[in-house]
């Protein structure tokens, strides 16, 4: 027995309001019943109306068969009045194939509900593939007053694009209906919509610290064309570089996986099984996942869009943003413009953001070399070295002998880290360390520390490459306490050793002839009566002694080395040309001490009784 109109009226209006409660806006849609359908069955595959009327339409859209009367939707749709219906096989009625129809079989099925004159309900999630199918099928006022395409137009305009959470949601729907969702203005009526929300809250909005990112968790949702349109956008209507910047740094989190992954040093080398392997085998372009083109393309637009101002985005992202490349194998033009963007902003890094593992390429992994086998990519920081000197060379400001200072500290700190691996070339290690010109390093100690790692992971260094490493650091350049270490250092050429112990007396003198003119100048400005003046005075006397002490001790060092090379010499029959040149400083710093300690009114150290034990120390911590 067939229902009632008005028992159909409210069954289907019933079940509309039960699917418009999942939703925050929706509006129920009446339109003029039809009784020429008693009800709609669906069963697997197929959907077709019950009636006394027989069905003349076959109509397919993806894998569902809808069998229904032709007259409803010809007198609605356009589309379907201008075709040429053929007849079906069975000779039943007529055979229609809907081919890339907006939306699918399941908004096909709301529109047939809307042609039979039921209810239907408009909600975020069905408004945009509702507009492009009533577009598809021409359901214009041309065909009937109040036709599908005016009502949803109304409904996306005053609805729709007045909400956030509505527009965001609408658009996120437009992801499957291209083109014809892009062709209606759709996604660009939605991007300008949360672009304008978005730049509005940030420049009216007073404590923009604690509000600027209450939309980055939306748009993040979004896909990466249509988060590209809206940062565009924003863009253009003047928002701060720095907000566009974390913005972009919040997507870039939540799409590309591995981002927050950082190297807090290394845990190992060789084979071991803490060994850090970041290999990535990349086949060819046929093999590649979608998964990896998608996120190729998510780190190529990401790139495209960072501001130009550097205080938009970080150094530190930069950088991630560089390994991420590399893992995808971006094209070398992204890559290149990675390394330029960190290098221009290089006094901002630390070491370990430095620290970019050897990801290596199918063409790379056939390389068997030890050189090719590092575990950190060095020919990447030493582009990034020559976009920075590049970068200081543009900028003749006062800051740039401060920004190469900071650099070249970032670049010991670096070396002394991949030092410790076994596979590193001493010519990559020399050409990086000398990247810097020599006036940029103030200190030497860095680079001391990086030397120093690198002879002690790599023992079997001959004597001529060890001689090679060490011309790199200039022993004046080294404070105290590193002479003092590389002065007992074992692992240092017995040429080099000798070089840090003039320097290190030199160092001795100079503080000694330092404190004594102050010592006198404080004995004629102070009187008897001040005994607090007296024991500083007693104090300062201590400490010359102390330091001539130890000064003392450092020449029996020398006097020691000098000896043992004499015996090496000697038992190889060769006779070196700088020997004699030591000797004669040897004899004019002998000369120049005893006419120092004569003038002072000092007692002279007696070598062979104060004889000390030559000691050797660790390796600098």
């Amino acid at each position: 027995m067939s229902s009632s109109p008005a028992a159909q009226l409210q069954s289907s209006g019933s079940d509309s309001e039960g699917s418009g409660q999942a939703c925050e806006q929706s509006i129920v849609i009446p339109n003029r019943f039809i009784t020429i359908a008693d009800s709609f069955e669906k069963k697997e595959h197929s959907w077709f109306v019950t009636s006394q009327i027989p069905t003349d339409l076959s109509i397919q859209v993806q894998d569902i068969t809808f069998t229904v009367h032709k007259y409803p939707l010809m007198s609605k749709c356009g589309y379907i009045a201008r075709l040429e219906l053929q007849p079906s096989i069975s000779n039943l009625g007529y055979d229609l194939k809907l081919e890339n129809f907006p939306g699918g079989s399941e908004t096909f099925e709301i529109i047939l509900k809307f042609c039979y004159g039921l209810t239907i309900a408009f909600n975020p999630n069905n408004i945009a593939p509702l507009r492009c199918a009533s577009e598809f099928l021409d359901m214009s006022e041309e065909y009937e007053d109040r036709n599908l395409i005016s009502k949803t137009e109304a409904f996306l305009t005053l609805v729709i694009l007045s909400s956030w959470k509505e527009t965001i949601t609408v658009l996120k729907s437009c992801k499957n209906l291209s083109p014809w969702a892009e062709n209606l203005q759709i996604v660009r009526r939605c991007c300008d919509s949360i672009a304008w929300k978005a730049s509005r809250e940030n420049s009216t909005t007073e404590d923009i610290a604690d509000r600027q990112g209450w939309w980055f968790d939306d748009v993040a949702t979004l896909g990466i064309d249509h988060f590209m349109r809206i940062i565009t956008t924003i863009k253009v209507k003047g928002t701060k570089p720095e907000i566009i910047g974390k913005c972009i740094m919040h997507y870039a989190k939540k799409w590309l996986p591995g981002m927050a992954v950082e190297l807090e040093g290394l845990t190992g080398y060789g084979y071991g099984k803490h060994e850090l392997q970041f290999s990535i085998l990349s086949a060819g372009k046929e093999e590649v996942s979608v998964g990896q083109k998608e996120q190729r393309t998510i780190i190529e637009n990401l790139v495209n869009l960072l501001p130009h101002q550097d205080e938009g985005v970080s150094c530190k992202f930069f950088l991630q943003m560089l390994k991420m490349a590399m893992v995808y194998n971006a094209s070398p033009a992204l890559i290149s413009e990675l390394e330029k963007r960190v290098g221009m902003m290089l006094e901002d890094a630390n070491a370990n953001d430095l620290l970019i593992p050897n990801y290596k390429n199918e063409d790379h992994a056939k390389l068997n070399s030890p050189e090719h086998n590092t575990m950190h990519n060095i020919d990447v920081v030493q582009r990034i070295m020559d976009y920075f000197l590049m970068h200081e060379q543009q900028q003749q400001q006062k800051q740039q002998n401060i920004g190469k200072t900071n650099v070249s500290k970032i670049l010991d700190n670096y070396l002394a880290e991949v030092a410790r691996d076994p596979n590193l070339s001493i010519t990559k290690f020399q050409v990086l360390a000398e990247s810097l010109p020599e006036n940029a390093r103030t200190c030497h100690d860095g680079l001391y520390r990086a030397i120093d790692t690198y002879l002690k992971s790599h023992p079997s260094l001959s004597e001529h490459d060890r001689r090679r490493l060490c011309k790199l650091m200039n022993c004046e350049k080294l404070s105290l306490d590193a002479c003092t270490h590389a002065a007992q250092n074992d692992r240092l050429p017995l040429r080099t050793v000798v070089q840090v112990l003039f320097s290190e007396q030199v160092k001795m003198r100079t503080a000694m002839q330092e404190k004594e003119p102050a010592l006198q100048c404080d004995n004629s400005e102070q009187g008897d009566t001040q005994p607090s003046t007296s024991i500083e005075i007693k104090n300062l006397r201590e400490e010359l002694e102390n330091v001539k002490t130890r000064m003392a001790e450092l020449q029996k060092d020398y006097s020691e080395l000098q000896r043992e090379y004499e015996k090496l010499s000697n038992k190889h029959k060769i006779v070196s040309s700088w020997s004699l040149g030591w000797r004669k400083i040897k004899n004019s710093f002998h000369s120049k001490a005893d006419a120092d300690e004569t003038g002072n009114g000092r007692q002279t150290f007696n070598s062979t009784s104060q004889r000390t034990s030559f000691r050797r120390r660790p390796s600098l911590p």
